[in-house]
């Protein structure tokens, strides 16, 4: 291993719903400042790979009827109705220029967090990750929530990129990004970064 990618061994990105449904203009939960972010996070990825940084796509597929989502958003999963990111529809797809590779890993989540009631935290302590690199989608809610909740777990260091994440407005996101900081989350540009050494 080189010098460079022993700087990042302990290191792995998330990249949380970049799925159509969030992304795409019209999708059923569109948040109106992701598809701002795409690039951003293409470029997020291909720096991971580059540093042999492990990616994580943490995304929602629910059942077509429902039966798993949040109570308040049951409604949204009647006979009528969109049916947001169920298992196997369009929506439920990254959008394009996002790719799942071989030795990447796909997290299903059905709540804000990535970490709550899935194996996440299990399968970082078992990969030896202690550093967490978040992009996505949407700060005031899965953002945060797993940010949270890895600060919570006493991960050593929780970086959020603030270019390639996003909310559905500037001032919800900033606001957010503000409140991770007051906690110890390093809130770099996606080019800091790309230049920094860890």
């Amino acid at each position: 291993m080189a010098a460079s990618e022993l700087k990042w061994n302990n290191t792995a990105l998330l990249v949380i719903d970049m799925q159509k449904d969030f992304i795409l203009p019209g999708g059923p939960m569109h948040v109106k400042g992701g598809e701002a972010i795409v690039p951003s996070v293409i470029k997020a990825v291909e720096v991971a790979r580059s540093r042999s940084i492990p990616v994580i796509w943490v995304v929602r597929e629910h059942d077509p009827l429902g039966r798993d989502v949040e109570l308040f958003r049951r409604h949204l999963y009647a006979a009528d109705k969109p049916k947001p990111t169920s298992k196997g529809s369009v929506g439920a797809e990254l959008v394009d220029g996002l790719v799942i590779k071989d030795g990447d890993y796909k997290l299903v989540k059905m709540r804000f967090s990535a970490f709550f009631n899935t194996h996440l935290h299990s399968y970082l302590q078992g990969a030896g990750v202690n550093k967490l690199v978040i992009t996505g989608v949407q700060t005031p809610n899965c953002i945060r929530q797993t940010v949270f909740d890895a600060v919570a777990l006493d991960y050593h260091k929780v970086t959020v990129i603030v270019d390639a994440t996003a909310a559905a407005t500037p001032d919800i996101h900033i606001a957010n990004i503000i409140d991770m900081t007051n906690v110890g989350v390093a809130t770099p540009t996606l080019e800091e970064w790309c230049k920094s050494d860890n």
